[in-house]
């Protein structure tokens, strides 16, 4: 007798969206409904969090990289956003919903589940695990997303393979995710205001894995997962709203 599907699959509106990072950060209009969008950026950026510093980072020298600040509208620490180096999977769940949890901790366990299945779908055979417990914190998770380990996210091999967060309201709940496909994230160790830490570069290379696939097996395995598959969206402008922006 077959198992019954997780309450992840299923009824989900997915949809692909090419973009810079600074427009992709924008969530985009709902309809009460869940809602899938993958994105692909066009250009580099350095992703900060909604109340994070952008002075935390080398506006001169990410200039001279080609790479934005860009901020987005959920908590937690920066990224650093390649294209092709990531897979970038947003995810809208609305109030009432079976996914639905008024805890944060709990809310972002099926999103884990979720990645943890498509990475395995792809051939993964690493000892994937998705931390069920509060923020694990280091000096620096505060700043860098990948420096910590929060709930919902999935190490593989006590590596760390994807980051998560969270913005929510009376309407749902959005969860902005991203797997690595190549694991880039200790670069933002030379881009820091204060100058190069070559502690927290050692840090995010020994703590921070990739998904050991390419980013098109991984995406095909997440539309399997959700129970659909990718549409074409509107690509989103090459000049995004001011707001969206940091100068």
């Amino acid at each position: 007798m077959p198992g019954r599907s997780p309450p992840w699959r299923g009824g989900w509106h997915l949809v692909e969206r090419h973009g810079p990072p600074s427009a992709l950060v924008a969530p985009g209009p709902v309809t009460g409904a869940r809602v899938a969008r993958l994105g692909h950026p066009t250009s580099p950026a350095v992703v900060v969090g909604s109340a994070q510093p952008a002075g935390d980072f080398d506006a001169g020298r990410c200039s001279e990289l080609g790479l934005e600040i860009v901020r987005r509208r959920s908590g937690g620490g920066a990224v650093l956003v390649v294209p092709g180096a990531q897979v970038w999977l947003d995810l809208y769940v609305p109030a009432g919903d079976e996914l639905w949890r008024a805890d944060l901790i709990a809310a972002s366990a099926w999103v884990g589940a979720l990645w943890r299945e498509a990475l395995r779908a792809t051939g993964n055979a690493e000892d994937l695990a998705v931390h069920a417990g509060r923020l694990v914190a280091t000096p620096w998770s505060g700043r860098i997303c990948f420096a910590g380990l929060g709930p919902g996210e999935v190490t593989a091999g006590r590596r760390k393979v994807t980051g998560l967060a969270q913005r929510r309201d009376r309407a749902g709940a959005w969860f902005f995710t991203m797997a690595l496909v190549w694991p880039e994230q200790h670069r933002l160790a030379r881009l820091l205001a204060a100058g190069e830490d070559a502690e927290l570069d050692a840090q995010l290379r020994a703590g921070t894995g990739a998904a050991g696939c390419p980013a098109t097996a991984l995406e095909e395995a997440l539309a399997g997962g959700l129970g659909g598959d990718w549409s074409a969206g509107e690509d989103v402008p090459a000049e995004p709203h001011p707001a969206e922006r940091e100068h």
